[in-house]
């Protein structure tokens, strides 16, 4: 970290920290509309806990009856500037769906899900203990979603710019959650940090409530495409092809015999213009010139 830093920032980066592996330099630089974000969100998720008490109570009480474990789960997880903390959730899972595996992704049909716990992941209803985590000043209602420390690891070291989304407090719900599905590999990571980095750098109050009104209307049952288009929230990311090399392959300098072949070999093989080969297009000049 640069020495020209203000005091402040040289503070604030030194906290910006992630276990032993120092986040990259911030290249997105978040909203004004996140300096009263939090006090407005603490204000929301305290009405919203009058209801969710007695919705958390009773699914807790369904989970217990139908599978074994707890109701309420804890998972460490990672948020702002890389500090980690413990994140609340009606339990979905098996009590000891890793027990065998260690941290894991879910998979689309996953058999670790319990049947009831399905139903839950479906309506998003596993999230509400979150609004815990909020009036704690760890969460937040919007924003990127907080990943475990296992997977954070290694996802800040292979993808460039990953640890830009610590630079906010991650959220109940965001733009790429309400976009796209859990998950799976490396390039849904890439897509979802397009969504989030996109958030942090345009947040503000009225994309903040059409997102919460978007995840309403979805514990409600509508269905995520409808919600979206009525919320004018779709995105479509799309990633870049980028060329695979076998891992087995190193690219070798070619010699100067080889560059010279190749530059034979290309020039007997010109590209063809305007559907015309250029070795055509030669035989028709000469042909005109004869004639004249």
């Amino acid at each position: 970290m640069s020495s020209t830093l203000p005091p402040k920032k040289r503070h604030r980066a030194k906290q910006a920290t992630l276990s032993s592996a120092p986040p990259r330099a911030a290249t997105v630089v978040p909203a004004k509309y996140f300096a009263w974000k939090a006090p407005l969100e603490w204000c929301v998720a305290a009405l919203l806990m009058i209801p969710a008490i007695p919705m958390v109570l009773v699914l807790v009480v369904i989970v217990r009856l139908t599978s074994r474990g707890p109701g309420i789960y804890s998972q460490l997880r990672v948020g702002r500037h890389g500090r980690t903390f413990t994140m609340y959730k009606i339990r979905s899972m098996q009590s000891d769906a890793e027990v065998g595996t260690g941290a894991v992704w879910a998979e689309h049909a996953d058999g670790r899900v319990t049947p009831v716990g399905r139903l839950l992941r479906k309506l998003h209803l596993d999230e509400f203990p979150q609004l815990i985590n909020v009036l704690k000043g760890e969460m937040s209602l919007i924003g990127p979603r907080p990943e475990r420390p296992e997977f954070t690891h290694h996802l800040a070291r292979a993808l460039p710019g990953y640890t830009n989304r610590l630079a906010v407090l991650p959220g109940i719900t965001g733009l790429a959650q309400i976009n796209l599905p859990g998950d799976t590999d490396l390039d849904c990571v890439r897509r979802k940090l397009i969504l989030d980095l996109e958030y942090i750098a345009q947040a503000r109050p009225s994309l903040d409530l059409r997102m919460f009104l978007c995840t309403a209307v979805r514990l409600m049952g509508i269905k995520g495409a409808l919600a979206m288009r009525l919320f004018h929230l779709q995105r479509f990311v799309y990633l870049p092809r980028e060329p695979v090399q076998p891992d087995n392959m190193e690219p070798l300098a070619a010699s100067t015999a080889d560059r010279e072949t190749d530059n034979r070999a290309t020039a007997a093989h010109k590209p063809a213009i305007n559907g015309h080969s250029s070795r055509g297009a030669g035989r028709r000049r000469s042909s005109r010139k004869k004639a004249k």
